[in-house]
């Protein structure tokens, strides 16, 4: 049995099987897909692309970071955030019982 269940979003839409039932994502999928919509419900991300500023860039993700260092499924201090091109960044993490998750944003 799951310790998380949630329903899958994909593109902003509940993601269906081919009877139009809405598919399920449990466990180090679940808590990866809430930390990204968390992350673009704060609204810190449009703010961070938006920035050319490199130390308001910085100040951004540490703000980031800690949002996501909340999630009370995480290991303390393993959240990090880096940039792999212009506005694109990759949230990295390590849960308590799941192992690393990888968001892309």
């Amino acid at each position: 049995m799951s310790d998380y269940v949630d329903l899958l979003i994909i593109d902003n839409d509940l993601a269906l099987d081919p009877s139009h039932q809405p598919l399920l994502v449990d466990d180090r999928a679940c808590i990866a897909q809430d930390i990204a919509h968390m992350i673009r419900d704060s609204g810190l991300l449009v703010t961070l692309v938006a920035e050319r500023d490199r130390l308001r860039q910085r100040d951004c993700i540490q703000q980031l970071e800690l949002l996501v260092e909340d999630d009370q499924r995480l290991v303390p201090g393993t959240a990090r955030i880096t940039q792999q091109e212009p506005g694109v960044y990759l949230v990295t993490a390590k849960t308590l019982k799941f192992g690393s998750i990888e968001v892309s944003l």
